[in-house]
């Protein structure tokens, strides 16, 4: 299976780049003198895919599980290294989850399925970084 999106300059220092969904994202970065940004940052949505990924193998697997109600986030932190070219030299992903009487056993076993078996883009950040996943059960 091959993906393939092709992404534009649209001036200054914005792209836009489309999806095999049909989606489009604008891309920007910090620009001295200006805080205006009118999109992501291409490492920041690094992060996003890593998270989008795992939480949809997760929400996925809970839902076979018969896992419901409940409110769920992940927090992702990436630590750059200090020389050019910089890249994620550590990820930590955090998993939370609000809710009653939270089965802490089944969301183990969600989150361990994404995290060791189904996420393709978690793998790919462990060719390049140390991942590191931890699990907070927030029970009400």
């Amino acid at each position: 299976m091959k993906n393939k999106i092709t992404t534009e300059w649209v001036g200054g220092m914005q792209f836009e780049s489309d999806n095999p969904s049909g989606k489009t994202v604008i891309m920007d970065t910090d620009v001295e003198g200006s805080t205006v940004r009118y999109g992501l940052s291409p490492k920041a949505m690094m992060l996003s895919s890593l998270a989008g990924c795992s939480g949809l193998d997760v929400v996925s697997v809970l839902e076979k599980m018969k896992v419901e109600d409940y409110k769920f986030k992940m927090d992702v932190e990436g630590e750059l290294t200090d020389e050019h070219p910089k890249y994620y030299h550590t990820v930590t992903v955090d998993y939370h989850f609000y809710g009653k009487d939270l089965n802490e056993s089944k969301i183990n076993k969600a989150v361990n399925l994404s995290v060791d078996k189904y996420c393709g883009v978690m793998e790919m950040f462990r060719k390049f970084a140390t991942v590191k996943t931890n699990i907070h059960i927030h029970n009400s």
